[in-house]
């Protein structure tokens, strides 16, 4: 994870020092589907749009456990798609005083994690990725696995594979899911069309 000052010292990982210790803080370990992620994305979306209000255009479950019946880390993924006029240095101030952490990855403007200490993970855990409004593949990803289970069962077992070589290093295990995400993402893109185009401004 790449992280602001706010964090560092638990999510930097400017090293390979401080890769290998964070993965022993933070390992990959994968979960059944459990039915209660429903719930947990659906109340996390609801303080997100109070959050976000009225700067959001969509607030959408995305990642495994977004997908019923899908093996996965129990993270809850969250995808907040926001206008420009949003205020987002006050609402990391806001944030960062819950207790969230702020993070900047590649593709993300932002993104809002919860659920990491700097002993290891700390109870429910949450990603919130902040973009502009865009044609995003993830939900594409997401419908595409909920539509085909072999599919899905496919993926869960490279995910296992992956989790069980890379347990200690989340950013191999997420570059090495790469090219069977994109590969689906592509397939899903063109049975769908342009489904989750976002309208232009």
């Amino acid at each position: 994870m790449n992280s602001n000052s706010n964090s560092k010292g638990f999510t930097d990982t400017s090293n390979a020092e401080d890769r290998l210790r964070l993965g022993r803080l933070y390992p990959v370990f994968l979960k059944e589907y459990d039915p209660a992620y429903e719930k947990l994305f659906a109340e996390e979306k609801a303080f997100l749009e109070g959050v976000f209000a009225p700067h959001v255009f969509r607030i959408s479950h995305i990642g495994s456990t977004a997908v019923k019946g899908l093996v996965s880390k129990p993270t809850v993924d969250i995808l907040a798609e926001i206008y420009e006029s949003c205020d987002l240095a006050c609402i990391e101030k806001h944030l960062l005083s819950l207790g969230y952490i702020v993070n900047r990855p590649e593709n993300d403007i932002v993104m809002f994690i919860k659920g990491y200490a700097p002993e290891g993970y700390s109870g429910q855990t949450y990603h919130i990725h902040v973009r502009r409004p865009g044609d995003w593949g993830e939900p594409y990803f997401r419908d595409y696995l909920s539509e085909n289970p072999a599919v899905a069962e496919e993926y869960a077992k490279l995910k296992k594979a992956l989790a069980e070589k890379y347990r200690f290093d989340r950013d191999t295990y997420t570059l090495a899911k790469s090219a069977f995400v994109e590969k689906y993402t592509a397939e899903a893109r063109e049975k769908y069309g342009a489904l989750y185009m976002a309208p232009s401004d």
